[in-house]
């Protein structure tokens, strides 16, 4: 081909690129980087899976001052939210429907760790303990975790430390001595344990349920746009898929040392592990484990009792998908069985 054509052919083709993408309705998901569970959303945007579904999706940063749930609006009508978050803002009357989990709601595997010289259950008395918020799956995890140990907040003067921003900035802040302890993802807790903090509980041990997350999208744009969801729920069951495969395992490894900032291969794998175990094929929301982490909020404002678990789900999306064999399909495609 002459260079005049070959440039012709490669101006054209970006073009029609160009044209393809701006065809392509835009949204934007709202997150908060809080553990390996959610690098199907990662996923899904870096290896470009919700494009290819037809999204134009901008990954954006919940504000750590306000709660995520009031956070969801027209500009922004998708965010990853725990389940306890998504609850709080039932209670407050948010219209918020939850679409897709990012991780089964199976046995917990986070970690409670403490400052060196914190060793037992008994040294937490009297403690400062991190959170995102109260009210968040960091707090309910924390609870949970308190009452296996048999403590309880306000009898043993333990007190909550709220540390916006997810993971990363209560790692620091227990790093910093702002805090005492703190309930993290097992590879930010092997960091941690590897500068010689304190591993006082391994929930993996327990019966504690692990809180789930769950892609959100506002109500309203939800009734507007179901075509747009769809492709949006399309994307992120990819990202499952692409997540889970083990051809893709160096992908993913990167992905989670960038998004969590991991140093060493060590706690990258620890991390890889936690994604081959919490991420789900089948990405049901747990309406039992959701009323559980009910009744643990239930200690902070008894009023979120009073919301039916249930009608915060909206599942024909993904049902859809499960059900006339476009996800088994999918998941061959990656050869996960």
């Amino acid at each position: 081909m002459k260079p005049a054509a070959t440039i012709l052919t490669i101006a054209f083709l970006v073009l029609l690129n160009a044209q393809i993408t701006a065809a392509q309705p835009k949204v934007s998901i709202l997150h908060v980087v809080i553990g390996p569970k959610q690098v199907p959303l990662w996923i899904a945007h870096e290896q470009g899976l919700f494009a290819k579904h037809g999204i134009d999706v901008h990954l954006g940063l919940f504000d750590p001052r306000l709660p995520g749930h009031r956070q969801l609006s027209s500009d922004s009508p998708f965010g990853a939210l725990g389940l306890p978050v998504a609850i709080a803002g039932a209670t407050e009357g948010r219209d918020v429907k939850l679409l897709v989990a990012f991780n089964s709601a199976g046995a917990a595997t986070a970690h409670l760790v403490t400052a060196p010289g914190i060793k037992t259950a008994d040294d937490l008395r009297g403690k400062r303990f991190g959170t995102n918020r109260i009210g968040t799956g960091f707090w309910v995890a924390a609870i949970l975790a308190l009452e296996h140990l048999g403590l309880d907040p306000l009898r043993d003067r333990i007190s909550f430390v709220e540390i916006g921003g997810g993971g990363l900035p209560l790692v620091q802040a227990l790093e910093a001595g702002k805090i005492d302890a703190v309930v993290l993802d097992p590879a930010q807790g092997a960091v941690l344990k590897a500068k010689g903090f304190s591993l006082v509980l391994d929930m993996s041990a327990t019966s504690i349920p692990g809180v789930q997350d769950a892609l959100a999208v506002a109500g309203p744009y939800l009734r507007a746009h179901p075509d747009v969801v769809a492709k949006v729920v399309a994307g992120l069951v990819e990202g499952i898929a692409f997540s889970l495969s083990p051809r893709n395992k160096e992908v993913v490894l990167k992905t989670l040392m960038g998004r969590l900032n991991i140093s060493t291969a060590a706690a990258a794998e620890v991390a890889y592990q936690e994604v081959l175990a919490r991420v789900t094929l089948k990405p049901y929301v747990s309406v039992a484990v959701a009323q559980r982490y009910q009744r643990a909020l239930a200690v902070n404002d008894p009023k979120v009792l009073s919301v039916k678990v249930e009608e915060l789900l909206d599942e024909r999306f993904v049902r859809q998908l499960d059900e006339n064999g476009a996800m088994d399909r999918l998941y061959d495609s990656y050869g996960l069985k």
